[in-house]
C-alpha cells in the first residue's frame, strides 16, 4: 500500500494538469472573445495567444492522427504502475476525471476538437495579437 501512495500522488498531479490544460484552451478562448469585446489589451498579448494556438494545435492534430493525449497515458501509466484502478481512486482524482473524461465514440472527440481550433484560429484572425493590428 505504501509504494501506492506515491503513484496516486502523481497520477492525480498530472490529472489537475490535465484539467487546468483544458481550462486554459477553452477558458483563453471565452478571454479572448470577451476581452476583445470589453477592450482588454492583455488578452492579445503575443505570448498568451501564441501558447493558447499551439495548445490548441496539438490537441486537434493529435485527434485527427488518431494519438492518445500524452497527459492521458502517463496518467494511466502512473496507476497502472502504483496497482491503482485507472478510472477511480481519490476524490479529487475521482470528480477531476469525470469532469475531464466522457464516453463517447473517438470521431465526436475528433470533431469537436478540431471545431474549436477551428474557432480559435478564426479569433487570432478576428482579434490579431498584439502587434500584428
Amino acid at each position: 500500500m505504501q509504494l501506492t501512495l506515491p503513484y496516486a500522488v502523481l497520477a492525480d498531479t498530472v490529472l489537475a494538469l490535465h484539467v487546468a490544460l483544458v481550462a486554459f484552451v477553452v477558458g483563453g478562448l471565452v478571454l479572448i472573445i470577451a476581452g476583445n469585446l470589453r477592450g482588454w489589451r492583455w488578452v492579445n498579448g503575443r505570448v498568451f495567444r501564441i501558447a493558447h494556438l499551439l495548445a490548441i494545435g496539438i490537441v486537434a492534430a493529435q485527434a485527427l492522427l488518431g494519438a492518445t493525449c500524452p497527459l492521458t497515458t502517463l496518467e494511466m501509466w502512473l496507476r497502472a504502475k502504483g496497482q491503482l484502478p485507472t478510472y477511480s481512486g481519490a476524490f479529487i482524482g475521482h470528480w477531476l476525471q469525470a469532469l475531464l473524461y466522457f464516453d463517447a465514440p473517438s470521431w465526436v472527440f475528433t470533431l469537436a476538437y478540431s471545431s474549436f481550433g477551428l474557432c480559435v484560429a478564426l479569433a487570432w484572425w478576428r482579434f490579431p495579437p498584439a502587434g500584428d493590428q
